[in-house]
C-alpha cells in the first residue's frame, strides 16, 4: 500500500509540470485557434535555459531566480515569434499556422544541439529540497512535494487572472467567440500577443521545473507535446480547470498503468482520450464552440480537370521521371522511390483534407498498417511480394473503416484530435505487442523479389503505383462522388437537404484515403526491407501534413509538388549539413510567410494575374445569372 501511495504522489508531481504546459497550449488555442506544434519546443527551451542559469548562479536565489528568469526570457521570445511570424499569417488558411509552428520546432531542435550540445543535461538539485521524506517506509523526493503544492497554486493564480481582471474577461470571451470580441472593438493583435506570451511562459516554466527531475534532451519537445494534446482534449479547449483535472488523470494513468496493465500501459491514455472525444467532443470541462470555423476547402477556387495541354505536360514530366535510371545511380533511384511513395501518402491525405475538409493528425496510422500488413504476410504467411502488396493494404483499409466510423461524427479540431488518438493507439499496440510486431526491434528481412530487387525496377514500380494512385484520386475528385464530398464539405445542411448522406460520403472518403496511404506503406516496407513502429508515429503524420500544406491544401495538385519538394529537400540537407532541421525549418517558415497559399497556390495566383480579366459588365452579368 505504501508503494502505491508513493506512486500516486509521483504521478501528482508529474501532473504539475504537465498542467503548466497544457494550460498554456489550451489558452493559446482557445483564443488564436493555432494548433501550436512549437509549444513543446518552448518547453524544451525553458528547460535548457534554466539549466544554464541555475548552473551559472549559486544558492537558492540563483536557482529559483534562474527558473523564473528562464520562463520570462522564453515568454519574450514567444511574443516576438507571434508578432514577427504568426501575426503575418493570421489571415492565411488556419493549417498554415500549424506549418509555421512546425518549421519553428525543426529550427529549435537544431539550435538546442548547436548551443548546448547533443548530450543530456541533468540540472542540480533544488537548494533546500534535495532530500526525501519518508512515507510509510518509502522515500518521496522533497522536490516532488514542492511540485505537488505548486500545481494548485498556479491554478488558483490563473483563476484569479481570468475571473477577476478585465484582460481575463476578454480572453474568456475570445475563447468562446473571438469574432464577436473583434466586433466590439477589442485590439485583437495585442490580445493575441499577450495570450501567446502567457502560454509560452507557462510552457517554459513547466520545462524549467523539470530539470532537477529529468535530464534535458533534444527529443523532449515531441515527447511532451503528445501528452499535452491529450490533456487539452480531455480537459476541454480553453478550460484551465479542465487542464488541471486532465493532467492529474493522465499522469496517474501513466504512473499506475505500467504496474496494473503493463501490456497496454501506453494505450490507456489514448483510449481515454478517444472515449472522451466520442462521448463529449469538447472535453470534460469545455464548451461547444459558438460557431464552427471554415474548413480548408471553403476558399478553394472552382476546380476543373486538366486541359489537354496540362495532361500532356504531366505525361512528359512522368516520362522524364521514368528516365531517371538512365542517368542516376542506385542512391538516386532509392531516393526517387522514397519520394514516389511519399507522393502517394501526401496525395491521400490531401484528398481527405482538401476535398473532404477533414484534417487528420493521425494519417500515418494507415501508412504503418499497410506496411505491417505486407511485412506480416511476407514473414508469417510466406506469400509472394505481389500478393503482399495487394493484400497488405487491406489491414490499413480495415483500420480506416473502423476508425472512420467514429471520426467522421466529429469535425474541425475534434476530428483531428480523434484521428491522433486512434493513431497513437495503433502505434502503442505495435510498440508493445512484441510477439507479433517485434516491438521496437521491428520486422526485418522484408526484401523485394528478384523481379523488383534492382533499384531501377523498384523505382519503376514505385512511380508507376504513385502515378496510378494520383490519377485515381483525381478521377474521384471530379466524379459524382467527388462533387457530393465537396458539397458536404462546403455546406453540410444544403447537401443534406438535397439528399446527400454526408456522414456516409465522408466515411467513404476516409476509407479511400486510408487505403491509398496503406498502399504507400506496403511499398515502403519493401523499400526499407523492414518495418518499425515509427512508421505509425506522430512525426510521420506531421510530415504528411507538411507536404500537403507546403504544396497548397487549397489546390488540386499541391500534394504532389509538396511531397517532392519536402522529401527531396530534407534528404539532400541531411547529406549536406549537420543542421538540416534548422535549414529545412527556416525554408518552411519562409515559404509560409512569402507564399501563404503554398507553392502550387502561389503559381496559380501568378498565372491568374497574367490572364486577361473579363469586362466588368460581363462579370456582373454572370453574377446576376448565378444568383
Amino acid at each position: 500500500m505504501a508503494f502505491y501511495f508513493v506512486q500516486f504522489l509521483t504521478g501528482l508531481a508529474s501532473a504539475a509540470s504537465l498542467f503548466l504546459v497544457a494550460s498554456g497550449l489550451s489558452i493559446i488555442f482557445g483564443v488564436t485557434r493555432i494548433v501550436n506544434f512549437a509549444h513543446g519546443a518552448f518547453y524544451m527551451l525553458g528547460a535548457y535555459l534554466a539549466f544554464t542559469l541555475t548552473e551559472r548562479f549559486s544558492g537558492a536565489t540563483g536557482f529559483w531566480g534562474g527558473i523564473v528568469a528562464a520562463a520570462l526570457i522564453i515568454a519574450v521570445v514567444g511574443a516576438l515569434v507571434e508578432m514577427l511570424l504568426l501575426r503575418r499569417i493570421y489571415h492565411a488558411p488556419e493549417l498554415f499556422q500549424l506549418l509555421a509552428t512546425f518549421g519553428l520546432t525543426l529550427m529549435v531542435e537544431d539550435l538546442v544541439v548547436l548551443i548546448w550540445g547533443p548530450s543530456d543535461l541533468l540540472g542540480r538539485r533544488a537548494p533546500g529540497f534535495a532530500g526525501a521524506v519518508d512515507f510509510f517506509g518509502q522515500n518521496v523526493p522533497t522536490y516532488d512535494l514542492i511540485l505537488i503544492g505548486l500545481g494548485p497554486l498556479v491554478l488558483g493564480a490563473l483563476w484569479l487572472l481570468f475571473q477577476r481582471t478585465r484582460w481575463g474577461v476578454l480572453v474568456r470571451a475570445a475563447t468562446q467567440d473571438r469574432d464577436m470580441v473583434a466586433a466590439l472593438g477589442v485590439n485583437q493583435k495585442w490580445l493575441f500577443t499577450s495570450v501567446f506570451a502567457l502560454g509560452v511562459f507557462l510552457a517554459a516554466l513547466g520545462g524549467a521545473l523539470q530539470i532537477p527531475r529529468d535530464a534535458a534532451n533534444h527529443a523532449m519537445d515531441l515527447r511532451i507535446i503528445v501528452d499535452v494534446f491529450v490533456v487539452v482534449v480531455i480537459g476541454g479547449l480553453g478550460s484551465i480547470s479542465g487542464a488541471f483535472v486532465a493532467a492529474v488523470l493522465v499522469s496517474e494513468l501513466n504512473a499506475f498503468g505500467i504496474l496494473i496493465f503493463p501490456k497496454i500501459s501506453m494505450i490507456l491514455v489514448f483510449l481515454v482520450m478517444a472515449v472522451v472525444l466520442i462521448v463529449r467532443p469538447w472535453g470534460l470541462f469545455g464548451r461547444p464552440e459558438a460557431a464552427a470555423r471554415r474548413t480548408p476547402g471553403l476558399t478553394v477556387n472552382p476546380w476543373r480537370p486538366l486541359t489537354s495541354n496540362e495532361r500532356l505536360a504531366a505525361m512528359v514530366a512522368l516520362a522524364l521521371a521514368a528516365a531517371l535510371p538512365l542517368v542516376g545511380g542506385s542512391y538516386a533511384l532509392t531516393v526517387g522511390s522514397e519520394i514516389a511513395i511519399f507522393v502517394i501518402l501526401a496525395a491521400s491525405l490531401h484528398f481527405l483534407m482538401s476535398v473532404g475538409g477533414l484534417a487528420s493528425f493521425g494519417h500515418a496510422a494507415y501508412f504503418g498498417l499497410g506496411a505491417y500488413g505486407a511485412a506480416l504476410l511476407a514473414k508469417l504467411a510466406g506469400l509472394p511480394m505481389l500478393a503482399c502488396l495487394v493484400l497488405g493494404p487491406l489491414l490499413g483499409l480495415s483500420g480506416a473503416a473502423v476508425f472512420g466510423l467514429f471520426s467522421v461524427q466529429l469535425s474541425g479540431v475534434y476530428f483531428a484530435m480523434l484521428t491522433l488518438a486512434f493513431a497513437q493507439i495503433v502505434w502503442s499496440i505495435a510498440f508493445q505487442w512484441v510477439e507479433v510486431t517485434g516491438g521496437d526491434n521491428g520486422i526485418l528481412g522484408v526484401w523485394p523479389e528478384k523481379w523488383a530487387a534492382s533499384p531501377a525496377h523498384f523505382y519503376w514500380l514505385s512511380i508507376g503505383v504513385a502515378a496510378l494512385a494520383v490519377a485515381v484520386l483525381r478521377i474521384i475528385v471530379f466524379s459524382p462522388f467527388g462533387y457530393a464530398l465537396r458539397a458536404t464539405r462546403d455546406s453540410p445542411r444544403r447537401s443534406e437537404a438535397i439528399g446527400i448522406d454526408g456522414k456516409r460520403v465522408q466515411w467513404t472518403a476516409f476509407v479511400i484515403a486510408g487505403t491509398a496511404a496503406a498502399i504507400a506503406g506496403a511499398l515502403f516496407a519493401y523499400l526499407k526491407g523492414s518495418v518499425f513502429p515509427d512508421s505509425l508515429g506522430i512525426s510521420l503524420s506531421v510530415d504528411a501534413l507538411v507536404m500537403v500544406l507546403l504544396g497548397g491544401v487549397e489546390t488540386v495538385s499541391g500534394a504532389v509538388v509538396g511531397a517532392i519538394v519536402y522529401k527531396a529537400l530534407s534528404i539532400w540537407l541531411v547529406s549536406q549539413t549537420d543542421l538540416s532541421k534548422l535549414v529545412l525549418g527556416g525554408v518552411i517558415v519562409l515559404i509560409v510567410v512569402a507564399f501563404p497559399k503554398g507553392i502550387v497556390g502561389m503559381l496559380g495566383t501568378i498565372a491568374n494575374r497574367r490572364q486577361p480579366q473579363p469586362p466588368k459588365a460581363l462579370v456582373s452579368s454572370g453574377i446576376e445569372t448565378a444568383e
